[in-house]
């Protein structure tokens, strides 16, 4: 084996060499410097900048110009079109205004540019190419990556400003309205844009998901110069500086050595952004870690071998005995797709106010109540010590940070900061579901009408986590105490401490141990014999909600009058197998008798024995739906099992003995 690894080195290293003189050709495929090229107003036009006219020889084709009728000077950049206003070869600025912006105000740029359509390494930057320290940090601060305690460096060039549709009026100072200027939104790509119909604002520097206010939607995002506007500031002042332009750095001319890009530091020293790396450093790199991996394999005997072998092993170690943030955080790292906002932990008490107003605790945390900069009010989870790797939060984040439905809980945002975990979602002023269920003191009675939408409700819910997402999610813990209700009663499925993600192209997962509260939770998930585990788990336990709902009692009820009725879902199969009625009040109407009656007979259904014999939820929520005369008594949900169940102590946080008590949302919490 090493007379072979001796064969294939000097390969490697020639391949090295390879790309060493390919990457000094490549910087060296400068172009010459020619005489200066004007067009319109732009005048001196020279390196690295050229004219599409220009010989092929001058300038740099990644700065190349066009000229419009001898009169405007444009830079195509990322498929948008912009005037070029001036070129400063003193500071290595370009100011450019986007092609759709006129003098008036009634005109708005054509073309979306975020500060994410740059990457690193392209022609031009947002940002300075000069590096300036705030009062009071010097050189010694800042590390190998160009950053200083505190921030980013070098400062910027430009800010976002984004313009917004809402379909109602907007009373918010971060909000500019833009009506009384009567834009014109033809001019633009905007005649199929709700622009053009619905209340327009702008905003300046950004936002944070949780300031965009109910039913506005985000439409474009254009660039602005870096200002500091006062608190009166108006549209005309933004479109003042719209049709001025913004500028853009060019200064990436100089960083053919670095990989993404470079800056001027306070000692006017140039400076890799990232890494203090070049090609030629990766290299030298990459070699030595060759050579030092050949040696280790043809070894130093003792003197080298042993100190080797213990920080090898160390390092497998600690490999194996990642911290539970180690985990979260690669979780999100690898997760840059979410929506949810990652607030700071400083952001976390700021919104709770110090966490003065707690509204509860579980199994996972302490809930308080928070009130956004929006003016939104929040309900901020914070997550107690996990006890599986931190599984719980990424549960959370993985399902719901990306989904959206009105039966589903909405995650604004997170907080993963060293310890410090935190899950920020919509606030729930009705509570939860079991404090109006089971007559706790100053809970609203619901009526059946009532009950029966939010049964459909939850429906709803759990079929869209079922066949709603491009991954299929299983709650495995559905119950009143994760039902929460808004300010209208509309139900909300929350907590997916214990969910899990499938393909959904199948149907059947397993499981190394039940999940659950008991008496909410399925058979399969105990004894092997009745059947694969599924997304009828879930059904399972919507049909002992269902059965709860229509009882307003728990299921299993060992102080009951009657011994028949202990276990309330036998009991009201009798009652309805023998045609009798099911008491629900003196002054109950027949419609609702029927809606007591739907709920019992679909939550029956949902509760039979074997996952095959159980609807899907698409077909709960149309029997929910429809007539009552429609259906028919199933068989009598009777457990015959010969099996011991399976294991339950693998995850010893997804169990209770408390059916009340489980690894849920906080009690009240909303």
């Amino acid at each position: 084996m090493f007379r072979g690894m001796n064969v294939l080195l000097p390969c490697y290293i020639a391949f090295l060499l390879q790309l060493l003189v390919f990457q000094t050709c490549h910087s060296s495929n400068i172009t010459a410097h020619c005489a200066p090229s004007s067009c319109g107003n732009i005048q001196n036009i020279s390196y690295p900048f050229r004219l599409n006219t220009d010989p092929q020889s001058c300038g740099n084709n990644n700065y190349n110009l066009s000229c419009e009728n001898n009169i405007s000077t444009v830079l195509y950049l990322y498929s948008g079109k912009y005037y070029v206003q001036a070129i400063n070869y003193g500071n290595y600025t370009i100011r450019v205004v986007d092609a759709g912006v006129q003098g008036n105000c009634c005109s708005i740029p054509r073309y979306s540019l975020a500060r994410d359509n740059f990457s690193y390494g392209d022609p031009y930057t947002w940002y300075n190419y000069k590096q300036v320290l705030p009062p009071g940090v010097g050189e010694g601060f800042v590390d190998y990556r160009g950053y200083y305690w505190g921030g980013r460096l070098p400062p910027t060039l430009s800010q976002p400003m984004i313009f917004m549709s809402c379909e109602n009026t907007v009373n918010s100072p971060l909000y500019v309205d833009t009506a009384p200027y009567g834009l014109n939104y033809g001019s633009g790509n905007y005649s199929n844009s709700s622009l053009v119909t619905h209340s327009n604002y702008v905003t300046l520097g950004g936002m944070n998901a949780s300031d965009l206010m109910e039913l506005c939607s985000i439409e474009k995002i254009f660039l602005l110069p870096k200002k500091n506007y006062t608190d009166n500031y108006s549209f005309e002042e933004i479109h003042s500086d719209l049709a001025n332009g913004f500028e853009l750095s060019w200064y990436n001319i100089n960083c053919e050595k670095c990989r993404r890009g470079c800056y001027l530091n306070s000692a006017d020293h140039r400076r890799c952004i990232g890494f203090h790396e070049s090609y030629r450093q990766i290299i030298l790199y990459t070699v030595a870690e060759l050579l030092t991996t050949i040696a280790l394999l043809h070894g130093l005997k003792v003197v080298c071998g042993t100190p080797c072998v213990i920080i090898f092993l160390i390092y497998k170690w600690r490999r194996r005995h990642l911290s539970v943030y180690d985990t979260v955080e690669q979780f999100l790292q690898s997760q840059n797709n979410l929506m949810p906002v990652r607030y700071s932990y400083s952001d976390i008490k700021k919104i709770t106010r110090g966490f003065k107003d707690e509204l509860g605790k579980g199994g996972f945390g302490t809930v308080y109540k928070g009130k956004l900069r929006s003016g939104r009010f929040a309900a901020i989870k914070l997550l107690g010590k996990s006890k599986a790797n931190g599984q719980d939060f990424i549960n959370e984040v993985a399902t719901i940070g990306r989904i959206h439905h009105t039966n589903v809980v909405q995650l604004i945002g997170f907080c993963a900061e060293g310890s410090k975990r935190a899950l920020v979602y919509d606030f729930m002023p009705n509570g939860s579901l079991d404090s109006h269920l089971f007559s706790q003191e100053g809970s609203i009675s619901l009526s059946w009408q009532k009950l029966h939408q939010i049964s459909l409700g939850v429906a709803c819910g759990i079929d869209y986590l079922h066949l709603g997402c491009d991954m299929q999610i299983l709650h495995f813990d559905i119950k009143p105490h994760n039902i929460l209700l808004d300010e209208n009663f509309t139900p909300k499925v929350s907590d997916f401490g214990l969910a899990r993600l499938y393909p959904t192209n199948g149907s059947i997962t397993s499981l190394t141990a039940a999940r659950g509260t008991i008496g909410y939770m399925a058979p399969e998930l105990f004894y092997k014999n009745i059947g694969r585990v599924s997304y009828k788990a879930d059904v399972y336990s919507f049909g002992m909600l269902l059965l709860e709902m229509a009882g307003k009692r728990k299921n299993l009820n060992a102080l009951a009058e009657n011994s028949s009725q202990i276990y309330w879902p036998y009991w009201v199969h009798d009652q309805v197998s023998d045609g009798k009625a099911i008491e629900i009040g003196d002054d109950a109407t027949e419609e609702e008798s029927k809606i007591v009656k739907k709920m019992i007979m679909v939550g029956l259904w949902c509760i039979q024995m074997k996952p095959m014999d159980r609807p899907t939820m698409k077909n709960v929520v149309e029997m929910l739906e429809g007539d009552l005369e429609n259906l028919r008594l199933p068989p009598k949900p009777v457990f015959n099992v010969d099996e011991t169940p399976t294991n339950i102590e693998g995850e010893s946080s997804s169990l209770s003995g408390d059916s009340t008590e489980s690894t849920s949302l906080v009690e009240n919490a909303y």
